[in-house]
C-alpha cells in the first residue's frame, strides 16, 4: 500500500457544475426496467407481484410507474404476462393516466387520508381481486426493505401495513405469498445497477446537492443563522431524499431536526447535509479558522479524527473498481481506519437512487461484486469519543468500458463534467481514481475541517 500523508493547505474550491437541466428517464429506460422485473419474476416462479408505495417508501413503485403516491398508500399489481393494475386512493386515482406504464386503475378509498369520501361500495379484498390477484397464485410482495437480520425468520417478514397484508392473505392465501423485495434491491436486484440514461438522470441531483453544500460552506461564518445555511441547501423545489441538516453546535436538541435561528459561534461543531433523488452531499467539521480555536481537548482533532478519515476516504476512492468484492472494500476501511478505534458503525459505503440508502454490498465478508452501473455514497462515519465528527459524503458511479462509451456518446456535456472532476481529484487533491470510477459531482473528497477557513482543504500527498 502506498505511503501518503494528509495535509491541510489552501486549494482552489471545485467548480459548481450542476447543469440545471434535469434529464428525464426515457420510455426505453422504463421498458427496460419493466423487463428486468418480469425476468426476475419468472426466475422466482412468481405469477403475480404486488409493489407497495407511500410517501416515504415509494422507490420500488416509482421505479416502474414513474411517480410515487405521495400522501396515500398505493399498490402496483403485475401479472406474469406483464399486465399491470394500479390500486390507488382518492388523490392519486387521477394520476393513473400519468404512469409510465400501461395499467388499469382500481379505486380503493381506504388508501386515502382520514375522513375523505369513501363512495366505492367494495371492500379492499374485492378491489385486490379486481386488480388481478387470485387465490392459490404464487404472489411476490415487495415493500421497500430487504430484511437481512440473521436473528429473524426473514422469509415471513413483510413491511406493508397490516391491513393490506391481512387482505392479501385472505385473497391469495398466506402460503402463496412470498417476500419479494430482493427483486428490486440486494444482490442481483434490478435497481442496483443503472444504464446511461439513469446515471445522467441521477447526476443532475447529485451535482445539485454538491453545489448546495458548497454554497452553504461558502456562506458559513460567525453569526450566520442555521436557517440561512439551510436556505443554501434546499434548491429549486426539488424533492429531498433526507431531512436537510444545517446545525451549529449540538444537534437534535429537544428532538428538533431542522435549522433554527441559532447562529454559528466560533468553536461550534457544524453539520450540513442535503440529499436529492440520486445523490447526497454532507459535511461535518468545526466553525474555526485553525486548531487554536477548537474546543478544549480537541485541538488535535485534525490529527486524531479528520486526517485518518480522509486517508481512509482517499484509499476507498483509489481502490474502488468494477468487480471488487464488497467485503474487500469493507476490509480496506477496517485496515486503515479500524472500527474499534474510530467507531464507525454502518456500512462504509452504500448504493443510492430515489432513496438515499438503497442497500449496501459493502459489508463484512460480503462476496457481492461491485458492478458497472452502481451508484455509491462514500459514507464512512467515524465516531471518536470526546471529538466532533467529520464527513465528506458524496456520490460516485461505477462504469465499465461499454457503459463509459455510452455515457460519452449520449451525454457528452456530463461526460466532460466527470472528466473535470477526475482532474480536480488528481491535480488538486492528489487522489487518482481508476477509469471505471466516475465522480457524480464536483465536491467528491473536498473537505474543509476548519469551516471558517474557506480556502483550506485536506489533500493526499505521497511521502518523500
Amino acid at each position: 500500500m502506498k505511503n501518503y500523508v494528509v495535509k491541510l493547505k489552501p486549494v482552489p474550491e471545485p467548480r459548481k457544475d450542476c447543469s440545471l437541466i434535469p434529464v428525464a428517464l426515457t420510455d426505453e429506460t422504463l421498458e427496460e426496467r419493466r423487463q428486468k422485473i418480469l425476468f426476475r419474476m419468472r426466475a422466482e416462479g412468481l405469477e403475480r407481484l404486488v409493489v407497495y408505495s407511500d410517501v416515504e417508501h415509494g422507490g420500488n413503485f416509482e421505479y416502474l410507474v414513474g411517480y410515487y403516491t405521495r400522501f396515500e398508500e398505493g399498490l402496483l399489481v403485475i401479472q406474469a404476462d406483464g399486465t399491470m393494475s394500479l390500486v390507488l386512493g382518492n388523490e392519486n386515482l387521477n394520476k393513473a393516466g400519468k404512469a409510465r406504464v400501461q395499467a388499469a386503475a382500481v379505486h380503493v378509498p381506504v388508501f386515502s387520508l382520514p375522513n375523505q369520501p369513501c363512495e366505492t361500495p367494495k371492500t379492499l379484498r374485492e378491489q385486490l381481486a379486481a386488480a388481478g390477484l387470485e387465490a392459490g397464485r404464487r404472489t411476490g410482495v415487495a415493500g421497500w426493505k430487504l430484511f437481512t437480520s440473521p436473528y429473524e425468520d426473514v422469509g415471513q417478514m413483510y413491511d406493508l401495513p397490516a391491513f393490506i397484508m391481512d387482505a392479501l392473505r385472505d385473497v391469495v392465501g398466506a402460503e402463496y405469498l412470498i417476500p419479494a423485495g430482493g427483486l428490486f434491491i440486494g444482490e442481483n436486484g434490478a435497481r442496483v445497477t443503472n444504464n446511461a440514461n439513469e446515471i445522467a438522470h441521477y447526476e443532475f441531483a447529485a451535482a445539485l446537492a454538491s453545489d448546495c453544500i458548497l454554497d452553504a460552506m461558502d456562506a458559513l461564518d460567525e453569526g450566520v443563522p442555521e436557517m440561512v445555511l439551510g436556505d443554501k441547501l434546499n434548491r429549486y423545489g426539488q424533492h429531498n431524499s433526507v431531512v436537510t441538516i444545517a446545525a451549529s453546535g449540538p444537534r437534535f436538541l429537544k428532538g428538533n431536526m431542522y435549522p433554527t435561528d441559532n447562529v454559528v459561534k466560533v468553536g461550534d461543531p457544524i453539520s450540513l447535509t442535503v440529499g436529492y433523488r440520486g445523490g447526497l452531499s454532507s459535511r461535518a467539521g468545526f466553525a474555526v479558522h485553525n486548531a487554536s480555536e477548537m474546543p478544549d481537548g480537541q485541538q488535535d482533532y485534525l490529527e486524531r479524527v479528520a486526517a485518518p478519515y480522509f486517508n481512509a476516504y482517499a484509499r476507498w476512492l483509489e481502490q474502488l473498481h468494477v468487480g471488487m468484492e464488497g467485503g474487500a472494500l469493507y476490509e480496506l476501511v477496517e485496515q486503515v481506519l479500524p472500527r474499534e478505534k474510530y467507531g464507525w458503525g454502518l456500512c462504509p459505503g452504500h448504493l443510492t437512487a430515489e432513496e438515499e440508502w438503497l442497500c449496501s454490498p459493502v459489508r463484512k465478508d460480503s462476496k457481492e461484486l461491485l458492478q458497472s452501473g452502481m451508484m455509491l455514497q462514500i459514507d464512512i462515519i467515524p465516531s471518536v469519543p470526546g471529538y466532533g465528527g467529520t464527513s465528506a459524503e458524496s456520490t460516485v458511479a461505477l462504469a465499465d468500458a461499454a457503459l463509459r462509451e455510452e455515457l460519452h456518446s449520449q451525454y457528452p456535456a456530463m461526460w466532460e463534467r466527470m472528466q473535470e472532476r477526475r482532474a480536480y481529484l488528481k491535480d488538486v487533491l492528489g487522489i487518482e481514481i481508476l477509469e471505471d470510477v466516475l465522480p457524480m459531482c464536483s465536491t467528491v473528497a473536498y473537505l474543509r475541517p476548519y469551516l471558517l477557513d474557506h480556502s483550506g482543504a485536506l489533500t493526499w500527498e505521497p511521502t518523500v
